[in-house]
């Protein structure tokens, strides 16, 4: 029988569309913290976002599309010395150059939406880690955070996949909002621009909130939180079936498919 743990748990933009999409995952997740195997979309994107964080720690006459694409190789090669037998079996070494050439079209997608010569980051990849007045526990990473002179803070994302419809942005929009929320109690600024950049199709989504927004935001997170909180309490994490369940890791445990979960690992209380 597996002991009982303590885990720290806390809301982040994925986590959060976990508990959203079905508790379940959520569970399965955040609380039993079960492995799943990276797929070749989620490899992409963590090279190409150590790529463009690299990239702006550069002088900024440095920081061009040739220089970027100087950075795929040497970047790749960080993370295979951390992870190569897990990274080499998403991306076996006979498909690396075709990997590398994904690689360098998101870069060009990226430079192709805006110049960085310009302007300096004020943060890249940005952890935070905070509590909500409400008592949320919230946590992430912001990819990159602007602040003009004038003072206004412009805070960024970077997408490698496909633009979704505007029907199916909710997420993102979710997300940016998160972390607009975030940034506001943390300095007491509200971000003047959200910025979505999918690299893919270089265009972006731009959003402009504003206090009253973010506050009634804050107050859906504390909402979703409670109910989180209800299920750890209780154990009871409902799966929801959806058209995403096709593409879920966790179908053999999960009750919904005739499975059936391990036993809750989660010290009550």
């Amino acid at each position: 029988m597996t002991a009982p743990q303590k885990l720290s748990l806390a809301l982040s933009p994925s986590r959060a569309g976990d508990y959203q999409q079905c508790p379940l995952l959520y569970r399965f997740r955040a609380i039993d913290r079960l492995p799943e195997p990276k797929t070749r979309a989620q490899v992409l994107g963590t090279l190409v976002h150590a790529v463009l964080e690299q990239m702006h720690g550069l002088p900024a006459q440095e920081r061009t599309y040739p220089a970027a694409v100087k950075l795929i190789k040497p970047t790749w090669a960080d993370l295979l010395s951390r992870d190569r037998e897990e990274l080499e079996g998403v991306i076996p070494p006979e498909e690396t150059m075709d990997f590398f050439v994904e690689a360098r079209e998101l870069v060009k997608g990226y430079f192709r939406m805006e110049n960085p010569t310009g302007f300096s980051a004020e943060e890249c990849e940005k952890y935070v880690n905070t509590t909500l007045p409400n008592g949320v526990p919230v946590r992430g990473f912001i990819d990159r955070v602007d602040i003009a002179p004038g003072g206004q803070v412009r805070v960024v994302d970077y997408k490698t996949g496909k633009k979704p419809q505007p029907k199916y942005s909710d997420q993102a929009r979710f997300q940016m909002k998160f972390y607009a929320l975030v940034w506001w109690r943390l300095t007491g600024t509200v971000p003047a621009q959200l910025r979505l950049m999918y690299l893919k199709v270089a265009q972006d989504l731009v959003l402009r909130p504003s206090p009253a927004e973010l506050t009634y935001f804050e107050r859906d997170l504390g909402e979703l939180w409670s109910r989180i909180l209800a299920d750890v309490e209780s154990g009871d994490f409902r799966p929801r079936t959806s058209k995403l369940c096709g593409w879920c890791h966790f179908q053999e445990i999960c009750p919904a498919f005739g499975g059936t979960p391990p036993e809750y690992p989660l010290l009550r209380g």
